[in-house]
C-alpha cells in the first residue's frame, strides 16, 4: 500500500503513465504470490508464479527508479522503498529454492 499512497502525489499527467505501471506492478507482486500459494500442491506452477512475482518486482524498482529521476520521490523514499522490495526478492529467491518444503501435499 506504500507505493500507492506515494503514487497519490504524482502529477496528474502521469496517471495514465507512471501512476498506473507502478500501482499494477507493486500489486502484481502480491497476487503473484497468492496465486502461487494457492496452487503450490503443482511445484511448476508454484514456482513460475514466485518467477512471476520477481518480475513484477523488478519492474516495481524499475518505476522508482524513474520516479526518483523525475524527481516524485526524494533520495530517502527510493532507498528505503529499494530496499524493501531487495528484501522481497530474497524472500521469493528463497522459497523458490525451498519450493519442495512449500509444495508437499496439501
Amino acid at each position: 500500500m506504500e507505493i500507492f499512497e506515494i503514487s497519490r502525489g504524482f502529477p496528474k499527467e502521469e496517471i495514465y503513465s507512471l501512476t498506473d505501471q507502478i500501482r499494477r506492478s507493486s500489486r502484481s507482486v502480491c497476487v503473484n504470490l497468492a496465486e502461487g500459494w494457492r496452487r503450490r500442491r503443482y511445484k511448476a506452477v508454484f514456482v513460475n508464479k514466485l518467477t512471476d512475482a520477481e518480475q513484477e518486482a523488478a519492474e516495481t524498482q524499475t518505476w522508482l527508479e524513474f520516479t526518483l529521476r523525475c524527481k516524485y520521490i526524494n533520495n530517502e523514499m527510493f532507498k528505503m522503498l529499494d530496499e524493501k522490495y531487495e528484501h522481497i526478492f530474497a524472500k521469493l529467491i528463497t522459497m523458490e529454492r525451498k519450493a519442495d518444503t512449500f509444495c508437499k501435499a496439501v
